[in-house]
Formats: structure tokens, sequence, C-alpha cells
């Protein structure tokens, strides 16, 4: 099904945060499976999935959406630098046929169910992508289009974008640093955003291990406190309790330990 990006714009907001680094060449698939931490060979042509880059200890470089365009081109669809990314996976080319290069690409936001896109399956037209990141707390469309801005700039709108992202729990939202933090730790296994089953890849051997020794002592809660970055919050004895990861609209991502395990996401 394709995606017909002038009957998709209507009511779109301008999401200028988010960028596209295009991963090409010969040998694209087999490096994205060998650096990221999903399963990217499970990936047919126009699939995507939640995916991240993590270094050796098993810690958070970047979170993106990992999306297969065919078999010689994948992009990673996130608010990181394309440019800094691109240039910090080049380091670990060695002989692949690969090529990183930031997409031409305008992101735009709506807050309503996509036209064509279904879950895990992107919708393509000639000049456009639309993806469907809808959840449990809301229908939401990301669309990825070639050119200019033909969208709006809508802080408002914007701002419920960043926010469906907090009530998703899905921590990577603009400026944030994930570096001090593991997958699980992030509660990304709500989102099949990494996996434990497929081959070598950078901290895998300590996901893995988290995963089958039973060894996440914390994980991500949604809390209704609106605090900064690396915020620490105290219980009513003043013990720290918990760390915020990222806010927006009045609501927080925080690691906190998984007893009580209401409090995990």
């Amino acid at each position: 099904m394709s995606y017909n990006p002038q009957y998709g714009t209507q009511d779109a907001f301008d999401l200028p945060e988010i960028r596209v680094l295009a991963l090409t060449g010969r040998d694209a698939i087999a490096f994205a499976q060998s650096q990221f931490m999903n399963d990217v060979a499970e990936l047919v042509d126009g699939d995507w999935q939640w995916s991240g880059w993590l270094d050796p200890k098993g810690r958070v470089h970047a979170l993106f959406a990992l999306l297969r365009r065919d078999a010689e081109c994948v992009w990673l669809v996130g608010t990181a630098d394309a440019d800094a990314l691109g240039a910090a996976l080049g380091r670990f080319v060695f002989r692949s046929k690969v090529k990183f290069e930031p997409a031409a690409m305008v992101a735009r936001g709506r807050l309503a169910n996509p036209h064509a896109a279904i879950g895990a399956h992107a919708a393509s037209g000639p000049d456009g992508v639309e993806l469907d990141l809808s959840g449990d707390a809301g229908a939401r469309t990301l669309l990825l289009e070639a050119g200019h801005p033909v969208g709006s700039a809508n802080p408002g709108k914007a701002s419920e974008w960043w926010a469906l992202d907090i009530a998703h729990g899905w921590p990577a939202l603009p400026g944030v640093q994930l570096g001090a933090w593991t997958p699980q730790q992030l509660s990304l296994q709500r989102l099949s955003a990494f996996s434990v089953k497929k081959g070598c890849y950078p901290g895998q051997e300590i996901v893995a291990r988290t995963h089958f020794l039973g060894r996440a002592k914390r994980g991500m809660a949604l809390l209704s406190v609106d605090a900064p970055p690396g915020a620490m919050l105290t219980d009513a004895a003043g013990r720290d309790t918990a760390q915020v990861v990222t806010s927006a609209g009045g609501a927080s991502l925080a690691v906190v330990p998984l007893e009580p395990s209401d409090l995990q996401l």
C-alpha cells in the first residue's frame, strides 16, 4: 500500500528535531545487524522496529526507529544528530561496503491514525514515507518527506507529540542524554526494542546476561511529576528512590527500583 503525501499532509506539524540517517550499500543490512541491538535480519522491505546502538558495557549511545527501505538501505529515524551518529558509526566500518549520510527528509507529525501505514510496516510513496507510531496512549503518524517543509510550526502540537513519547515509554526526546542507562533499565523490552537471541552486537553480552540471569534491579516508570532530566526524586524519608530520564507534558520517565512491581513501566 502506497502513501499519498498530499493526502497525508492534512493537519501536519513540523518536527525538526527528528532526523534521518541513511545507511546505504551492499553491506548496509549486515552492518546494522552487527551493530544495533534489535534483530534487523527479521525485517522485510518497508518494516521498521525500535532499536538502538550500545557501547560494549551495554549503555545506550543512541535510540531510533530503524526502517528497512530495501536490501541496500536502512534509515535510522530519531532525535540524535545524524552527522555525529554517522561519523561515530563510520569508525566501525572496516571493510564493509556501507555509507552513512543524513537524508534530506522533512519530519512532520499528525496526532491521528495513519492513512496507509499499518503497525510495523511503513507506507511509501515517490516523495515520502508514513510510519504508524500510535500506542496505547494515543494515535499518531510520523511523515518523512523529501523537500522543504509544507506543514506548520505548531509548538503546542509538537509538545503533545513529545508528551506521547513519554506516555508510550520512549525516552529519546530531543537533547536527552541516555548514556548512563542500559536497555533494561529503560524498560525497552516493553517496546521490543532489543534482542537477546540474535548474534553478537556491542553490549549484547551484558543485555543477554541481565535478561537470562534476571539481574535487572531497576526499570523505568511513568510518574506524574515535572522534573528536569537527571533530577533525583526522594521518598518521604528523604532517600533517593528514582532518577528522572526525561520529562514532557507534566509527566516524567524515571529509573526506579523494580520493587514494588507496580512501579515498573
